[in-house]
């Protein structure tokens, strides 16, 4: 499990439990603001020790903890949710971007009789209780948070051994909790599925692609035809249909007519996706209030490393360098 991580955001959701006991220090320095990552190995060792500094019940600690969770702490999942209209739309996007988050075992979203099962295997370990506990009691805390509704799922499963008491568990789930299972698995509820988001926020990506527009039409001097397919293109990119037939549906024309077309104004699919992506994400970057994650998830990116490379190729800065430049400037 040596290359297996957590997001940072997600990590310093530890070190702002930690500030709320009065132990900020307790724990050292905090993931800095362009860490993307944290080692699993740091980060079982961060929960471990913020346990036995935490003045409460050592079994419950992952429960307390998970009650400070925030759309932030999830970084571009999070984000993500501002596009769903409900929970399940949410939880659908977990499957594409959950290595954003929690780059340790795959999750596998999946419909069933009952609702939607979200369930982690073994493949790549078993990162031990306090680091399970505390990423589905978040999940679970975060599902309430979006909705605003003190959502109960249906089973919850473990694989790690039981606990002497399954009564702090079943009372922060609601829900039959067992332990010593093959996977880790989540159960909700289908008619939970449809409840819509408390912190959905339309207008923002509204706002964004609207910004985004006026910045196509700005660019140097292209023909009527490039104009609409890149501002086109916008809308696709944040969600992640950035195939050529993708664009070509949304046309309504075939995939070989969209080839020709962009053959006889000069262009390439590949070449009008990446410069669309390179002035979108300039755009975005001029604007304070977005984290790089969240650049990364409007620009169809479902991990952060895979911008940055990206963005290097395209202007020969890391993100956060060309930030810093442009805002200086």
């Amino acid at each position: 499990m040596d290359e297996t991580r957590v997001a940072a955001s997600y990590v310093r959701l530890l070190f702002e439990h930690m500030a709320a006991l009065g132990l900020a220090d307790a724990l050292g320095t905090p993931p800095a603001a362009d860490e993307d990552f944290v080692a699993l190995k740091r980060w079982q060792a961060l929960l471990a020790h913020a346990r036995d500094l935490d003045p409460g019940p050592r079994a419950t600690f992952p429960l307390r903890l998970a009650r400070g969770i925030a759309p932030r702490h999830f970084g571009v999942v999070g984000f993500a949710a501002l596009a769903c209209g409900t929970l399940g739309d949410a939880l659908q996007r977990l499957e594409r971007h959950h290595r954003a988050v929690y780059d340790v075992n795959l999750a596998r979203v999946r419909p069933t009789v009952q609702g939607l099962s979200i369930e982690w295997g073994v493949e790549r370990g078993r990162p031990g209780a306090l680091v399970d506990e505390t990423a589905i009691a978040s999940l679970v805390q975060l599902t309430r948070d979006m909705t605003g509704r003190p959502l109960r799922p249906l089973a919850v499963d473990f694989v790690n051994p039981q606990p002497p008491d399954l009564r702090p568990y079943t009372d922060f789930f609601g829900a039959p909790v067992r332990f010593d299972q093959p996977g880790t698995r989540l159960l909700l509820a289908a008619q939970d599925l449809a409840l819509p988001l408390r912190g959905a926020d339309a207008d923002l990506l509204a706002l964004l692609d609207a910004q985004a527009e006026r910045l196509l039409q700005q660019v140097a001097a292209v023909s009527g035809p490039v104009v609409l397919w890149r501002q086109a293109l916008v809308g696709q990119i944040r969600s992640g249909h950035t195939s050529l037939a993708d664009l070509a549906a949304n046309l309504q024309m075939s995939p070989r007519s969209l080839q020709r077309r962009l053959a006889e104004q000069g262009h390439s699919f590949q070449a009008l996706l990446s410069d669309t992506r390179r002035q979108l994400a300039e755009a975005y970057l001029r604007d304070p209030q977005l984290e790089l994650a969240e650049v990364a998830l409007l620009l169809g990116y479902s991990e952060q490393s895979a911008f940055t490379r990206a963005f290097r190729q395209w202007t020969g800065l890391a993100p956060l360098q060309w930030r810093r430049q442009h805002h200086n400037a």
